[in-house]
């Protein structure tokens, strides 16, 4: 599950800022907290898409319009059984519920990977977002006895496995459908599985805690962004607050639409690899979470993507009329870095231009 402790996943700045507060505690949200605006853009409500990997929903064709045009939907039929995600909620909310002293107990050190955090992009904005986090990557038990001295971390440790080996499989069977859906001859099929096979997979496991708001029109649960992953397959309790931004389209302006939860699915979301790895006709999808007055949401987020130094490169034709790569050749590993520098800019740094494709030798 550990793509690289020395590269991937780190945060964005060694000076993460260390302000944690017990938010269910608190009455009122504090300055730190309160953003200025989160209306942006208007939220509707639109049927989200899905896909059910059991029935003819998962047809490439249907797939293809899904990925084009909302670079996100719910799955079904994904073979993940309902005991495991009760479980996996059960577990989270467990974690999440301990006294903060404990919780800090497990800390996210600032060079590291593993453990307990605020949102790794907080760095990049002027206010706390009304969240916390719990990365996993590789086995858990080292922080889960600083969690739990004193009881058996075997239960928490074992429905993380469990769930990781589950999630893997799922990944590696959308990610190809994906592929396939990209209608590319058997050469560029073979190019494009290079390093997203199922059995080449890394993945961090990320919990994350939206505790009840007392104002959820004053804070933020977590900004909006773009995953570096390939795919990210998200789990949500039964409390919404997941929102994805909708490009500008035929339809309107560009707008939020929140996804409800559905019992048992799974949510799929474009990372910015996939973008890249399909030459930029799937698009990542810009997504954030909203907070609730009265519930407490958590989910679990499943990151996935290549081998940490294996380079991705463009297959396909690419989404613009131009008719060579879109993105240059990158690694996971390095993308991470550039992501860490340049944030919602990190894309735009490796997109192909007139002059780069000569100078870099880059042709159809």
């Amino acid at each position: 599950m550990n793509p690289d402790p020395t590269t991937a996943f780190m945060p964005c700045s060694p000076s993460e800022p260390q302000q944690h507060l017990e938010l269910e505690s608190v009455r009122e949200v504090p300055d730190s907290h309160a953003w200025p605006a989160l209306d942006d853009h208007p939220t509707v409500y639109e049927p989200v898409p899905v896909v059910d990997l059991a029935g003819p929903d998962a047809s490439v064709t249907h797939l293809a319009r899904v990925c084009e045009s909302w670079g996100a939907f719910q799955v079904t039929g994904h073979g993940i059984r309902s005991d495991l995600l009760e479980r996996l909620e059960s577990e989270t909310r467990r974690l999440f519920a301990l006294p903060m002293d404990q919780k800090l107990k497990a800390a996210r050190p600032s060079n590291g990977i593993s453990g307990y955090g605020l949102a790794r992009i907080s760095c990049f904005f002027s206010k706390l977002m009304w969240s916390e986090g719990f990365t996993i990557s590789g086995s858990p038990l080292d922080h889960a006895l600083k969690l739990w001295p004193d009881a058996d971390p075997s239960r928490f440790c074992d429905v993380m496995q469990e769930y990781s080996e589950e999630m893997k499989q799922v990944a590696g069977r959308v990610v190809r459908l994906m592929l396939l859906s990209m209608g590319l001859t058997a050469e560029e099929m073979k190019r494009a599985e290079e390093g997203t096979r199922v059995d080449q997979l890394s993945a961090v496991l990320q919990l994350n805690s939206y505790p009840p708001c007392p104002d959820p029109n004053r804070a933020m649960g977590l900004a909006a962004h773009t995953d570096s992953s390939l795919v990210t397959l998200l789990f949500q309790s039964g409390t919404s607050g997941l929102q994805l931004l909708r490009r500008q389209d035929q339809h309107g302006p560009a707008r939020w639409v929140t996804v409800p939860p559905r019992p048992g699915a799974l949510i799929v979301l474009a990372g910015d690899l996939l973008q890249i790895l399909t030459n930029g006709r799937y698009k990542s999808v810009a997504h954030r979470a909203v907070v609730n007055r009265n519930h407490h949401r958590v989910s679990v987020a499943y990151i996935c993507g290549p081998p940490p130094h294996h380079k991705l490169s463009p297959v396909g034709k690419p989404a613009t009329p131009a008719p060579c790569l879109a993105y240059r050749a990158v690694s996971w590993a390095d993308y991470l870095g550039l992501k860490a520098e340049l944030f919602d800019k990190a894309l735009a740094s490796i997109m192909v231009t007139e002059d780069s494709r000569g100078d870099e030798g880059i042709c159809c």
